[in-house]
């Protein structure tokens, strides 16, 4: 049995990306070794720890799949804005989703390491 990749849904109530970026992770997870875990954020001191830049966030293997976003240190309670294809949206690129999960399953594929996480 391999261990499925982990992609992870972080948000607070009340934004309404995360609403609709949910349908498209859970097509995700049926399609093989992949698990989807949704966090709720509740509070500022919880969004410092999580590194949570804002709802909502989707991160695969631990990793946000928005480019560039490793470099960022804005965390904090805010609804999330992207930048896909010159246009401001309210979830991440569902591309940026699929290659993440390339990546992942390049780098790491399931089952041939322990996650500490």
């Amino acid at each position: 049995m391999t261990t499925p990749l982990t992609i992870e849904l972080l948000y607070f109530d009340g934004c309404p990306g995360y609403e609709e970026i949910l349908p498209a992770l859970e097509r995700l997870t049926g399609q093989g070794d992949v698990e989807l875990v949704k966090r709720t954020i509740d509070d500022m001191e919880e969004a410092v720890s999580a590194r949570f830049l804002g709802s909502p966030s989707v991160r695969v293997e631990g990793v946000d799949v928005e480019p560039g976003a490793s470099a960022r240190s804005d965390f904090g309670m805010k609804c999330r804005v992207y930048r896909v294809d010159g246009q401001q949206t309210n979830r991440p690129h569902l591309e940026w989703i699929s290659l993440a999960l390339e990546r992942a399953l390049t780098v790491d594929p399931p089952g041939t390491v322990d996650r500490d996480d």
